[in-house]
């Protein structure tokens, strides 16, 4: 086997190693270690992950494409700040996903009847982790379990191309989950869309699910600029 110019194996070493230090950065830029509008510097972000440079480099690279990091004019790359048009973009895109993967949901419950999707389990564990991480003083488990919560949904509607097209959506919308509250009733809201995909009732759902990702929109604005929509 050939090695790349920094020593690692080539092909299958190096793509697992960029993936690592993709999913470090990302996780770091999640829970806030690293802030919107901070200067990542590739020498030091690999001292940090104790990696090579070009895996960092190639992670640093696919995260510019993800959204969660920007070029800085001349070099390097910035954590992106999140502005009010970046987040209405997001929740425009998000909003119509979310409402048919609650729908799709729950024809697929309705369809297994009298049999159970082990998918219906795997969300009412996500509902039990997020009444336990409420408390969580940093809110990084609570949002992890919200976030897992609606990729659950999308995963029991069953629909590849729906799966990667929100995938492409998930780390920008965790850190928007990550900078704003989560109140009481946003929880309550989780709950009920489980209980309407798993009665099989597709329109209730996707009717729930709307209201629940506008009540999240306009509490975003609220927490990130002061503001209602």
């Amino acid at each position: 086997m050939t090695a790349s110019d920094d020593g690692t194996p080539a092909g299958q070493g190096r793509t697992s190693l960029s993936a690592q230090a993709r999913e470090a950065l990302r996780q770091r830029i999640v829970d806030r270690r690293y802030p919107m509008g901070a200067r990542l510097v590739e020498r030091e972000v690999a001292q940090e992950l104790e990696m090579s440079r070009v895996p960092v480099r190639e992670a640093l690279r696919a995260l510019v494409g993800e959204g969660l990091l920007e070029l800085l004019p001349h070099s390097g790359v910035r954590v992106r700040s999140l502005e009010r048009d970046d987040v209405r973009h997001l929740y425009e895109v998000w909003e119509p996903l979310a409402v048919q993967a609650s729908r799709l949901a729950a024809r697929a419950v309705a369809d297994a009847a009298p049999a159970r999707p082990p998918g219906l389990d795997t969300l009412r564990d996500c509902l039990e982790q997020a009444e336990r991480a409420a408390g969580d003083a940093e809110g990084t488990q609570e949002v992890a379990a919200h976030t897992a919560f609606h990729e659950e949904v999308v995963a029991l509607a069953g629909n590849p191309l729906l799966s990667r097209t929100m995938e492409q959506l998930s780390w920008q919308l965790q850190l928007v989950f990550g900078l704003r509250a989560e109140p009481a009733h946003m929880r309550a809201q989780h709950t009920d869309m489980y209980e309407r995909i798993a009665a099989g009732d597709a329109e209730s759902a996707a009717a729930s699910t709307l209201l629940h990702v506008r009540d999240s929109r306009t509490v975003a604005f609220k927490s990130l600029f002061g503001e209602e929509i």
